[in-house]
């Protein structure tokens, strides 16, 4: 350990989490959970210097404020925010130098939800089946933070800083754009259900965490043999697009159910989860559809 970062401020939710999450024990009934947008985490753990998969802040429409202990190097990025470190305005998508006992600020991102801070050496929380992540539906990893929680930093890496000034970072604005593959249950839904799926400029409500969103628009009706119909309960994974009665969907983020029963329309691609992630309520969500050759190796 080479020192303590602590929370002065947590912001509406700020949470520890790492790239890979706990993958491999859905059938215990753990989810993978981690980074809602592992993207943007891992391009602050190169920023420092660190492994990519270590251990960071993951802090949902900004409100953060935090002090090290001793001499730091830290890295913003994801959900765009005004930075402060001590009384200087600090910078996004670079590796930032913070003095021992200078607090740094988060603002509120004006695109995007989810920001993300890398400290060198990483977040030395104890690992909970392998993962340091907070898993907020199971309840593993760290609690979620509050004003005065106090986390242990990681002993920095030997290999020096790299020289970056700027790492390049796609804007958060507009609309948000999934590739989506239909299926497995898009067979209980009409044909003009499934195109008006594909075509619709969606809206994501009120309802959103780090399990997944809601979307406002049109019904999807169902074919008329599905009408009223269940469905046993079945695996479920981070991008899928289950459509419950009311006939419009929702989109598993990190912290998914590992079973649901509500049929699946489409699974968004893996990657464009990570942009998921991002969608804020008030955002437009549109989906795009693709083919099983576009699928590439998921990290579950």
């Amino acid at each position: 350990m080479s020192g303590w970062l602590t929370v002065t401020a947590p912001g509406p939710l700020c949470t520890v989490q790492d790239v890979t999450g706990r993958p491999g024990r859905a059938d215990l009934g753990v989810g993978v959970s981690g980074a809602a947008d592992r993207a943007a985490l891992r391009r602050a753990n190169r920023l420092v210097g660190n492994d990519e998969a270590a251990a960071g802040l993951e802090v949902t429409f900004g409100g953060l404020g935090f002090r090290v202990t001793t001499t730091s190097v830290v890295a913003l990025t994801g959900a765009p925010v005004p930075v402060t470190v001590g009384e200087r305005p600090g910078d996004l998508h670079r590796a930032v130098v913070v003095p021992a006992g200078a607090e740094v600020r988060l603002g509120t991102p004006p695109s995007g939800l989810r920001t993300y801070v890398a400290v060198r050496g990483g977040l030395a929380v104890d690992p909970v089946l392998g993962s340091r992540a907070t898993d907020t539906v199971a309840g593993l990893g760290p609690p979620v933070l509050g004003a005065g929680a106090e986390l242990p930093v990681g002993v920095p890496p030997s290999s020096p800083v790299p020289s970056v000034d700027v790492a390049p970072e796609a804007g958060l604005a507009g609309e948000v754009v999934l590739g989506v593959v239909p299926g497995p249950r898009d067979d209980w839904f009409t044909d003009a259900a499934l195109a008006t799926f594909l075509r619709t400029a969606w809206t994501v409500t009120e309802d959103a965490n780090r399990v997944g969103f809601r979307l406002d628009g049109p019904e999807l009706a169902r074919t008329a043999e599905r009408e009223g119909a269940e469905l046993p309960s079945e695996g479920v994974i981070r991008g899928s697009v289950q459509v419950p009665p009311s006939g419009r969907p929702t989109v598993f983020l990190a912290d998914h159910p590992v079973t649901g029963g509500y049929p699946v329309i489409g699974v968004v691609l893996d990657a464009d989860t990570d942009r998921a992630g991002q969608a804020r309520p008030g955002s437009t969500v549109r989906f795009r559809r693709v083919g099983l050759s576009a699928v590439s190796h998921r990290r579950r």
